[in-house]
């Protein structure tokens, strides 16, 4: 074999390994890819599910607003109605 058939035979060698290395290293970037957006579909997941509880709390506090609003209103209207029959009786009665 002369120097030349074995200094190929060497840049052969040292190219298959750089692109073994270079295969393993996509390998290993491929695979912490796939973590990180399984990790962001989670984190996603989890967002998703505390927006429709928080949306589900905040239709339960304005439903128990409305609720407070129609008291509020049915006892002004009890109370304008009083006033009002307190005020035809004192006419009448005088």
């Amino acid at each position: 074999m002369t120097d030349f058939e074995r200094d190929t035979e060497r840049r052969i060698t040292n190219l298959e390994s750089n692109v073994n290395n270079l295969i393993a290293e996509l390998r290993d970037f491929k695979n912490e890819m796939r973590q990180q957006n399984q990790m962001r579909a989670e984190e996603i997941r989890e967002l998703r599910q505390d927006m429709k509880d928080m949306q589900t709390r905040l239709d339960a506090k304005i439903d128990n607003i409305g609720n407070h609003v129609r008291n509020l209103s049915v006892a002004t209207i009890i109370g304008v109605a009083t006033i009002a029959i307190t005020v035809v009786y004192s006419i009448f009665t005088r």
